[in-house]
């Protein structure tokens, strides 16, 4: 089904594997047939160093939803903007449930209007589109690039090579910086083959993302869809790919552009946006994913990665050892409420209690016709199931209303929602305490159906594709896949009509208004104003998380949280609140010594007693000294771009974090943005929960690119040890922004 080659291919006439170079065509450099990838030169055309090793890119275009853009505007505000430089699409997906938190999510989005109006920005009003079918519809383009504050941020298979990155990284594009990494790695993704009737593409995402997400195969690379297959996929069947990228670790993603990609865009009313992209004769790519597409099965994910998958027929072959296994893995990742999935297993089979097929991975237009096909005629049933499905934009909404097939879901009992991201972010359609809810929807996170395990709140989430979720959903909520199942699949004719756009959408790019007022509703706070790096850095341990991976949910939870977005005091009381409840306490412990220090106050003994064990095997200065917490966590930051999971420990006082490594670019770039020097330990042993670190010479040694430095740990019995740390590789800019104490202050400094 897939294969994953263990060095660099190359590919030619974009149909042919090649692993021996001595069996190319022609005689080629490697170095000369890197350049031969679609990646390549979409990267070369944005770059403006010079240097395509080391890449400083101006996007197209930019995108935030509701929970990131207060955040972002108020960064590129304090740093100096005056407009927007580029179109930046403001969605209104996420933070829609007004009922949260009383008028503060109506009132960001009011702030975001007047922010469209004051800089000229493009304004989607609530629930019109989620922020991804949007773009796809209106601001996608072969060979463009669109950098989004949201980590599926994926339109590759529109030719669009697109990014997720926390909020700094927007707003650097926003003050007419540029976006500065080194040449990511290339990976072909060759698709072969078509997919049986009822396998769906998140069926396929799920197995490739089985395939390379432990193994770290395409961590920080594009992945680029290339191979006679992409032909055999409808272009939303490889959006419905596309979009998953992201659960792999990869960097961005690219596809080979068609005939169907053309018709999308003359479909959508921009024809100029197509052209036809695809490798050079001859490519080099730094691995290879085959994927025969024939022989792949319908899926699921179980709690709580996208990567834990299973064939739905190997989960009903073995049901109650697969589901104990994953039950005990994802109960050590929860702490005050147990998931019990063994207990769905009745009479031989497996049975779910709710069904979501959402946003911009499950809410397309063809996939929402497949369910109307499955549900056609049939019903839910009247048991403990129930079924929800969410069209990812109006347009989609409105033909699939004039089409009939929202009417065949409801008459089956499903419910159609509005266009809205929440059961992907843990805000909507919530399951009751210990159900178990397949969804095809993009992430599994813990707490991503929006339990509360500390209250002892716990539900399960898999992810399937919409098509077998309708299976399920005519069979009452037995776990069915959808090939199981005898079905006429239609594929009515898309009529995209955009005059609701016209209509509702606010298009002020080009068209700023400064002298319009910003709305400021009274949950809308500025950033805290964050500290230089001193010279010397004195830390402490005040969480220690040994999980294999932690995930940004984890460091700060999605859900009803993220209505607090735009407070950064106030949101930051939730930090690691699912995970380690006592970290906020401990962490305002240490920014108390801090303020106390810098008012000239005397320090508490603790610290007293931590300096004199130092000052036996190194020089100190107290006073000249910054306290900040931190952190330690295995591989931190896998999965949301949010910025907030590293600002809201900035804003408690932390300035570091400790990791083995860090899971992806964007929340180590988070980290930096926000002024906390991402340091990477060689020994998690040497360090826990209580112990302080003391870092002498670490402005130094950042401003100077010294990747590695001495550090000491002082235990609680006074001894010290002597340890390595590094940063790894850092841009100048970084190094200076990490320098300055935030992006913000580097902004005003520079």
């Amino acid at each position: 089904m897939i294969k994953l080659y263990d060095g660099g291919v190359y590919l030619v006439n974009g149909t042919q594997i090649v692993t021996d170079p001595a069996q190319l065509p022609a005689p080629i450099t490697r170095e000369e047939a890197e350049k031969g990838t679609i990646a390549y030169g979409v990267l070369a055309a944005h770059n403006e160093s010079g240097d395509m090793n080391n890449l400083r890119m101006r996007f197209d275009s930019l995108t935030s939803h509701d929970i990131t853009y207060v955040g972002i505007i108020q960064t590129a505000r304090a740093s100096g903007m005056e407009k927007f430089p580029m179109p930046y699409v403001l969605t209104n997906c996420h933070n829609s449930l007004c009922a949260v938190g009383g008028t503060i999510n109506e009132d960001d989005h009011m702030f975001a209007l007047s922010a469209a109006h004051k800089y000229g920005g493009i304004y989607v009003p609530t629930n019109m589109a989620v922020i991804h079918s949007y773009n796809r519809e209106m601001m996608s383009g072969c060979g463009r690039m669109i950098l989004g504050s949201d980590s599926h941020t994926r339109y590759g298979a529109l030719g669009t090579l697109s990014v997720g990155e926390g909020g700094g990284e927007l707003a650097k594009q926003l003050v007419g910086r540029t976006y500065d990494v080194a040449r990511p790695g290339v990976v072909a993704i060759y698709l072969d083959g078509a997919p049986q009737p009822g396998v769906g593409p998140q069926d396929v995402a799920l197995q490739i993302i089985g395939k390379v997400y432990a193994n770290g195969y395409v961590k920080n690379k594009v992945m680029e869809f290339v191979g006679p297959g992409v032909k055999n996929l409808p272009v939303e069947y490889r959006n419905g790919i596309d979009v998953m990228t992201t659960e792999t670790t990869c960097w961005s993603s690219i596809w080979v552009t068609d005939e169907k990609t053309e018709e999308y865009f003359a479909l959508h009313g921009r024809v100029g946006a197509y052209k036809k992209m695809q490798p050079a004769d001859i490519a080099y790519y730094d691995g290879c994913v085959y994927v025969d597409l024939a022989k792949v099965e319908c899926s699921i994910a179980l709690p709580m990665h996208p990567s834990y998958t299973y064939t739905i027929r190997e989960l009903k072959e073995n049901a109650k050892d697969i589901l104990f296994a994953c039950q005990e893995k994802a109960n050590s990742q929860i702490t005050g409420a147990t998931l019990d999935l063994v207990s769905k297993v009745r009479g031989g089979d497996i049975w779910v209690d709710q069904g979501i097929v959402a946003g911009c991975s499950g809410g397309t237009f063809d996939n929402v016709v497949a369910v109307a096909d499955i549900l056609r005629g049939k019903s839910c049933g009247n048991g403990t199931f129930k079924m929800s499905v969410y069209p990812g934009s109006m347009p989609a909404f409105i033909e699939l209303m004039k089409n009939g097939a929202l009417t065949d879901i409801a008459s089956a009992g499903a419910i159609i929602r509005e266009c809205f991201c929440g059961p992907c972010f843990g805000a909507g359609d919530t399951p009751a305490n210990g159900e178990f809810s397949i969804r095809h929807t993009t992430r599994n996170f813990p707490n991503r159906e929006g339990s509360k395990p500390g209250e002892g709140q716990m539900a399960g989430v898999a992810l399937m594709d919409a098509r077998s979720i309708a299976a399920t959903a005519v069979n009452g909520g037995r776990l069915t896949a959808a090939t199981e199942l005898d079905v006429d699949y239609t594929t009515p004719k898309y009529f995209f009509d955009k005059s609701v756009y016209d209509k509702r959408v606010y298009d002020g790019f080009g068209k700023p208004e400064p002298e319009h007022e910003l709305k400021m509703g009274p949950n809308i706070k500025d950033w805290p104003v964050q500290p230089a790096l001193s010279e010397d850095l004195l830390l402490k341990v005040v969480s220690y998380i040994d999980d294999p991976v932690t995930t940004t949910d984890e460091l700060i939870p999605s859900g009803e949280t993220s209505s607090f977005r735009s407070n950064p005091l106030r949101l930051a009381e939730f930090t690691l609140s699912r995970k380690d409840p006592a970290y906020v306490g401990r962490a305002k412990d240490v920014k108390a010594i801090e303020i106390a220090r810098e008012n000239g106050e005397e320090l508490p003994a603790e610290v007293k007693a931590v300096y004199e064990a130092l000052a036996k095997v190194i020089a100190v200065k107290p006073a000249e000294t910054v306290i900040g917490s931190t952190i330690y966590a295995n591989k931190p930051g896998d999965g949301s771009a949010r910025e907030q999971a590293a600002s809201c420990q900035r804003v408690l006082g932390a300035a570091a974090n400790l990791a083995k490594e860090y899971a992806t670019k964007r929340y180590r770039s988070n980290c930096i943005n926000w002024g906390m020097a991402p340091l990477l330990v060689e020994d998690e042993t040497a360090y826990t929960l209580g112990d302080w670190v003391f870092v002498p010479g670490i402005r130094k040694a950042i401003l100077e690119g010294t990747k590695s430095f001495d550090a000491y740990v002082v235990k609680g019995d006074g001894s010290v040890k002597k340890v390595a740390v590094s940063t790894g590789d850092l841009t100048p800019d970084e190094r200076q922004i990490i320098a300055d104490g935030c992006l913000i202050n580097y902004y005003k400094n520079n």
